[in-house]
């Protein structure tokens, strides 16, 4: 079944203008999920909001948000007032610049969207956005509003179409010198950096996300398979938890770790030769 777009509008950049479809990149609809049910029953449980005083039911239409200003003391907000308050969506990505993807740190990623073509007249335009993107080697930074926000959104190219991904605003991130300031300048040199270099050569490769294991997803499933089938249910064996006393010797026992394995012409591990000593010949 082709995927269903979550939002149409259009790309603009100066005077040209395409009309795009948003759809989802990245879901999590295919984890395991389970339902709260109770036990003496086996009927599902609903969540319902009560007030925090009386502990009575609040029903929705009674529901309001508020502000806290000093603890019990609220702003109240209608949910009129703050629908009113939302910015109008005209349906437009408008692009306000170009740069590098490499000048944006990544840590103001926030969730990426695939964009595609609306219609086929819209086509031609989608195409020379994309390949003007993938040959000057930049994304374009632009600004709509999305699900009830304002947001800014890095485009670039990937493959026949765009990738759109929504950018945390400078207050959502958090300072990275707050969460450092209490590691210490610690020199590293000497054969201790060496020893690492030597590891993350050994250990170089490519990145394959589809080697990727969810042990946790695949260990929910295993569990639900299991109790389906009537198997005994063990629990998994404990990760030993060793404590680094001496970090040199732990890089040097590293790096013997990392070494590659000789192998035969079979490609398989080649087994070590037996030596024999010459006898000597009596003179």
């Amino acid at each position: 079944m082709a995927p269903r777009a979550i939002w149409k509008g259009t790309l603009r950049i100066g005077e040209v203008n395409c009309a795009i479809a948003l759809y989802t990149a990245a879901s999590t609809a295919e984890r395991v999920a389970f339902h709260t049910i109770n036990r003496a029953t086996g009927n599902r449980v609903r969540r319902e909001f009560v007030d925090s005083e009386t502990g009575k039911p609040v029903a929705s239409d009674e529901q309001v948000k508020g502000y806290e200003l000093s603890a019990g003391d609220h702003v109240i907000l209608d949910p009129k007032e703050i629908a009113a308050a939302i910015p109008e969506s005209d349906k437009v990505l408008s692009v306000s610049a170009f740069v590098k993807s490499s000048d944006i740190d990544d840590i103001y990623f926030d969730k990426p969207y695939y964009l595609a073509p609306a219609d086929r007249p819209s086509q031609e335009a989608f195409a020379l956005i994309r390949e003007g993107l993938e040959k000057k080697g930049v994304a374009a930074i632009a600004q709509a509003v999305l699900f009830r926000r304002m947001r800014s959104v890095l485009v670039r190219a990937h493959g026949r179409g765009l990738i759109g991904t929504t950018l945390n605003f400078d207050y959502e991130v958090r300072s990275a010198a707050e969460a450092f300031r209490d590691i210490p300048d610690t020199p590293i040199e000497g054969e201790m950096l060496d020893l690492a270099k030597h590891i993350i050569e050994t250990k170089r490769g490519e990145f394959d996300v589809s080697s990727f294991d969810d042990r946790y997803e695949l260990a929910l499933a295993d569990l639900v398979k299991s109790k389906l089938e009537g198997r005994k249910i063990s629990p998994p064996p404990k990760v030993k938890q060793d404590k680094v006393v001496d970090l040199l010797a732990a890089l040097r026992e590293s790096a013997k770790l990392s070494e590659p394995k000789p192998k035969s012409a079979r490609g398989k591990t080649a087994a070590p030769k037996k030596t024999t000593t010459p006898k000597r010949k009596s003179a």
